[in-house]
């Protein structure tokens, strides 16, 4: 390696190099002072001929103009552009003729360099290679009666070229720098706006044809096919590289570019436009992989406004497509597409995850209606995704007139139901376990982006569903529902309930249900057919308690949030109405136990009223009407009820006695029949509070027996101590009572007994305040069973001595003593 640097050295230290090196310098430094003596003959040449010159300029540029074109100033550049001859134009305006009437100049530079061609030039020829403008305005504009200042341009003539005509001028060359480009149509109501950083084009020509390579650096200030709506890519830098050519049989150019970088993403872009006279239709196909929120900012205001309030987490593959014509008003017609694959989609009702679907967007959605936001829809198709982990698949959706939209599709679903609970509020509905499957027609309107009053057509499926129903305590497990909604009703087909000990099947019917749900729950009548095996009547009036109050807390405005649907399925459970047909098996209250149970119920605004009852109970029959509601803590409740051969004993241990101290249904023994019309009071429990009652009752006991009571056995051992009061037996015991709280009042109670026969009225307290009168006559009245009709013992009933005694309270004790009431 060192020998071979020292033959080097050796070389170029020889005689020989030096020789070559200074002829080679020499003939270098020739070069340029040929170079120097040249630019300063054409400097010469053109002070010489400035004159002819800018004449010429003047000329070539005037012949196809019509209006005026103003040079301030204008100089040779020395050297630059050389072999060229550059001629630098200062302050140039250029104006048409109806400048004075629109005032937009067409072009206004500080400077633009023409370079012309020497040899052409000295044969007194203007040949433009390269035209470069710098720091400029050019302001194209179009006037709504259709008028442009681009005619300044005069028409080429067409006519056949001879052979000694010369070829036309072209300019092979354009460059721009700093150079502001505006083209605003009124006509069509188009503004497109840039400030030119950099531009570069070297253009080839066949003919009247031309293609270029150009490259393109500028800020994208408006890009407006509808003004009104606002500009695409808006304050964007684009960069890149475009293929363009024009035919000139076509009057057209069409562009090709790939990536093309528009602010931080990158786009392949095909597009054409026409610029003849009678024919500006135009299209322009943009592909991309981006970001949502990227694309939608690409947009213009009335498209990305609405875009925004959506997002997609990662990139998705897009293409839009826009037609349009330059002289027609309105916006050209949109259609984006665009290939979502295992993504999050963020709408302002929630998210959904594992997203996948084609999306569409298009405005013009029914072809005959144009291009407007009206008429404007996105399309999803093969929609699939989990909405809060609930898994949904769509096939189609349709969100059609943007001004006003609405939403339509169907959607499936086939998921565990305690995914619902990321959805629904947890103070309402709370779910443990069960199955759905949906398959639901949907429409609902979209009121600042947020779904509202959704409607649904379709079936839904819910099987071994174990829930909470939070605001009234209730605990439902296994429950099962089949639902299908049409245009006219709700069907229920299938409800199986069971909570507690009780089971509930139901069946029924809400009319006119998908336009009261929202509007008008209050008109809602859901008429509902329930069978029930076996039901508790205390644990089903959970079900009447009103919902526990909200405390209010002032709340910070914030963000207006869709309404939870459950808050509105609650609003509806507490404001419809409902019908119901029961029929019960065994239905028990207490100790009371009912069978083959039938009425019609009606629950309205948490009262339950209850019509045509009929049940069995204690070997006999009753017959009932009533209403039962919500009053704090306590039920409120009125009844009718015809009671009919009942055994007094169980139905009084039923009732717990009705609170009745002074003898329990160990005492008696028979059958009763009623008549009832009673209002009172029940615990939260469902346990009758007795001093509560009020309203009247009338009875009477067939085949009755008093047994060992203990009042009457007082009486007997001091009236008839022979007489056998331990074990009375009753041909007639009847009353008619009216009851007012904590007192009764005893209008008419008759006995006829074995022991003896008496009337009772007066006062009856279930506290203190009894005040009875006792009529009894002593005479023996054990055989007037055997007398034939009830007037003969009316006849004999008072005979012989009769007894007036005082049944009274004494601290709280029952005593006795002669008297009559009235004299009391």
């Amino acid at each position: 390696m060192q020998q071979i640097l020292l033959q080097i050295k050796s070389f170029l230290q020889s005689e020989p190099f030096k020789k070559y090196a200074k002829r080679f310098g020499f003939f270098i430094l020739g070069l340029i002072a040929i170079l120097l003596l040249a630019c300063g003959a054409l400097s010469i040449y053109f002070n010489q001929n400035k004159t002819e010159i800018i004449a010429k300029v003047n000329h070539k540029i005037n012949e196809n103009i019509n209006g005026q074109f103003h040079i301030t100033d204008f100089h040779y550049k020395f050297l630059t552009g050389f072999p060229n001859f550059t001629l630098a134009l200062n302050e140039v305006e250029l104006k048409d003729n109806q400048w004075n009437v629109h005032k937009h100049t067409l072009l206004k530079a500080k400077e633009i360099e023409a370079r012309l061609n020497i040899w052409s030039l000295l044969s007194h020829e203007i040949n433009i290679h390269k035209i470069l403008i710098n720091d400029a305005v050019i302001n194209i504009y179009k006037a709504e009666n259709g008028y442009s200042n681009t005619n300044i341009f005069k028409p080429k003539k067409k006519k056949r070229p001879s052979k000694s005509e010369k070829p036309e001028t072209t300019i092979d060359e354009v460059n721009l720098n700093n150079v502001h480009v505006i083209i605003d149509n009124h006509l069509g109501h188009k503004l497109f706006d840039f400030d030119v950083a950099s531009l570069k084009s070297k253009v080839d020509y066949d003919d009247d044809n031309w293609q270029t390579n150009l490259f393109l650096k500028t800020k994208i200030n408006s890009l407006a096919f509808n003004t009104v709506h606002g500009s695409f890519a808006k304050e964007k830098w684009l960069e890149g590289n475009f293929d363009i050519s024009y035919a000139e049989d076509k009057q057209k150019i069409d562009i090709k570019t790939q990536q093309l970088k528009i602010g931080d993403d990158r786009f392949d872009i095909t597009a054409f436009f026409n610029i003849g006279k009678n024919n500006s239709l135009f299209r322009i196909n943009i592909g991309t992989d981006i970001l949502w929120r990227s694309a939608s900012n690409l947009l213009s205001a009335n498209i990305s406004s609405k875009l925004n309030q959506f997002d997609l987490k990662k990139p998705i593959k897009v293409n839009c497509d826009i037609k349009g014509d330059l002289n027609v008003e309105g916006d050209p017609k949109i259609v984006v597409q665009a290939d979502i694959r295992n993504n999050e989609l963020t709408i302002p009702d929630g998210l959904f995850t594992n997203c996948s679907f084609k999306g569409i967007f298009t405005n013009n959605f029914k072809p005959e209606n144009g291009f407007n936001d009206p008429n404007s829809a996105i399309i999803l198709k093969n929609f699939k995704a989990e909405y809060e982990t609930i898994p949904l698949t769509i096939a189609q959706a349709v969100i059609n007139n943007l001004e006003k939209p609405i939403a339509t599709g169907i959607v499936n679903a086939d998921f565990d139901i305690s995914k619902l609970n990321g959805m629904t509020n947890e103070k309402i509905l709370h779910f443990e376990s069960g199955h759905a499957k949906a398959n639901l027609n949907f429409q609902f309107d979209i009121v600042d982006l947020y779904i509202n009053k959704p409607r649904f057509t379709g079936d839904v499926d819910i099987t071994d569903a174990t829930f909470d129903y939070l605001p009234k305590s209730i605990h439902a497990e296994k429950t099962a529902v089949q639902l299908s909604f049409t245009e006219q009703a709700l069907y229920i087909k299938k409800i199986a309930y069971k909570h507690k000990k009780n089971i509930i099947h139901i069946d029924g019917k809400i009319d006119n249900f998908l336009n009261l749900y929202y509007d008008a729950p209050e008109k809602m009548v859901v008429n509902w057919n329930i069978y029930c095996p076996n039901i508790d009547v205390k644990q089903f009036l959970g079900v009447l308690k009103n919902s526990p109050a909200q405390k209010t807390v002032p709340k910070k405005t914030v963000k207006k949030q869709n309404i939870n649907f459950t808050n509105q399925l609650k609003s509806v459970i507490e404001k419809c109405t409902a019908i119901i047909n029961l029929k019960a098996d065994k239905i028990t209250y207490g100790s009371l136990t009912a069978t083959n149970t039938q009425a019609t119920l009606q629950m309205l605004n948490s009262k339950l009223l209850l019509k045509n009852g009929t049940l069995q109970t204690s070997g006999g029959n009753i017959a009932f009407n009533g209403a039962i509601q919500p009053s704090g803590n306590q039920y409120v409740f009125s009844s009718n009820a015809q009671v009919n051969q009942v055994d007094i004993a169980s139905f009084l241990r039923s009732f717990h006695n009705f609170g009745i101290q002074s003898f329990s249904p160990k005492n008696i023994r028979g059958r009763l029949t009623s008549n009832a019309n009673v209002t009172g009071l029940m615990s939260s429990k469902g346990d009758l509070i007795v001093n509560s009652m009020k309203g009247n009752l009338d009875f009477k006991v067939n085949q009755g027996a008093l047994l060992n009571f203990e009042p009457i056995m007082k009486i007997g051992k001091f009236a008839f101590p022979l007489r056998d009061v331990e074990n009375i037996t009753f041909s007639d015991l009847s009353g008619s009572l009216n009851l007012r709280g904590e007192q009764v009042d005893v209008n008419k109670l008759t006995i006829s007994s074995s022991v003896l026969n008496f009337d009772i009225d007066g006062i009856y307290s279930f506290g203190r305040g009894t005040n009875l009168a006792l009529t009894i006559p002593l005479r023996n009245s054990k055989n007037d069973v055997n007398l034939a009709t009830k007037a003969e013992r009316k006849a004999v009933r008072e005979r012989g001595i009769v007894l007036h005694l005082i049944a009274y309270d004494n601290e709280g004790k029952i005593k006795i003593k002669f008297g009559k009431k009235d004299k009391e």
